[in-house]
C-alpha cells in the first residue's frame, strides 16, 4: 500500500473576490524524501498555491491535506509544527527591531513550545551560524547569513515539510550556491521535504526530484526533474526553458 503524501493539493481551485480563477483544479503531492519544484512564470499562480498549501488562505474548491488528513481550522497548530516556510527576501522576511534569538525563536513560541535556547542554537549550529549570533541583529549579517537566519527560524520546531519560496534569488550567484548546498545537506541531515518555488532551472535540477509546471492557474505538466528538463512534453514548457535563466 501506497503511504500517503506528506502534503497534497487535490483538485485545489481559487478565485479571488470578483475575479477570474487563479487556480484550476490543482493537483500536486509531496511525499517524503521528493522533493517538489513549482515552476511557472509571474502570475501563473505559484504565490496563490503557496499561500493555500501554508494555509494562509482556504481553497475556493477541493482540500489541502497533510498526511491524508484535509486541513482544518482543528488541526491547523500541528500543521504549523509540521509545515515551515522560508521567503524569497532576506531583507524584509526578518524584524530589524529584534534580536537573532529571539527571530528563531518565534514558532516555537507561536506553537506554545516555549524559547528553548538549546533548540535555538541548535538551529543556527544547523545553518552555519554561531552561537553568539543570538545576540545580534539582522542589519549586522550579510544577506546570505541573513537567509541561513530565516531557515534556522524555519528548521527550529523540526518541521516535516519546508515550503521555499525562491529563496536564493534575491543573493549573488556564490551565495546562492552556498544556501543550495545547505537546504540539500538539511534534507539529508533532518528528513527534511521541501516543496520550491523558483525561477532558476538549475536550482530545481540541483535539489528536486519532482517538478511541477503551473500555466495561467493549471498544472500543464508534471513528473521527474530529468524527464521535465531534459525532454519536456508542453509547449509551454519548452518556452519556459528557454526564457529562463541557469545557476
Amino acid at each position: 500500500m501506497t503511504s500517503p503524501a506528506l502534503l497534497s493539493a487535490d483538485h485545489v481551485g481559487y478565485s479571488y473576490r470578483g475575479g477570474s480563477p487563479a487556480l484550476t483544479d490543482v493537483s500536486l503531492a509531496v511525499h517524503a524524501g521528493d522533493n517538489v519544484a513549482l515552476v511557472g512564470e509571474s502570475g501563473a499562480g505559484k504565490t496563490t498555491l503557496l499561500r493555500l498549501l501554508l494555509g494562509l488562505t482556504t481553497p475556493t474548491t477541493g482540500t489541502i491535506q497533510y498526511a491524508g488528513s484535509p486541513l482544518t481550522r482543528r488541526n491547523l497548530r500541528d500543521y504549523r509544527r509540521a509545515v515551515q516556510a522560508v521567503f524569497q527576501d532576506p531583507y524584509s522576511s526578518l524584524d530589524p527591531r529584534h534580536r537573532v534569538g529571539r527571530i528563531v525563536a518565534e514558532p516555537l513560541r507561536g506553537l506554545g513550545l516555549g524559547t528553548d535556547p538549546a533548540r535555538v542554537a541548535a538551529a543556527l549550529d544547523a545553518v552555519g551560524l554561531p552561537a553568539d549570533a543570538t545576540t545580534r541583529y539582522p542589519h549586522e549579517f550579510s544577506g546570505g547569513q541573513r537567509q541561513r537566519i530565516a531557515i534556522a527560524r524555519a528548521i527550529v520546531c523540526n518541521p516535516g515539510v519546508l515550503l521555499a519560496d525562491e529563496p536564493v534569488s534575491a543573493l549573488d550567484l556564490t551565495t546562492r550556491v552556498r544556501i543550495v548546498d545547505l537546504l540539500a545537506s538539511l534534507c539529508a541531515d533532518r528528513a527534511l521535504t521541501i516543496l520550491l518555488v523558483s525561477h532558476d532551472l538549475g536550482v530545481v535540477a540541483e535539489l528536486c526530484s519532482h517538478t511541477a509546471v503551473l500555466e495561467h492557474g493549471r498544472i500543464v505538466e508534471q513528473g521527474p526533474t530529468s524527464t521535465i528538463l531534459g525532454s519536456p512534453s508542453h509547449p509551454y514548457t519548452r518556452r519556459l526553458l528557454q526564457s529562463v535563466p541557469r545557476l
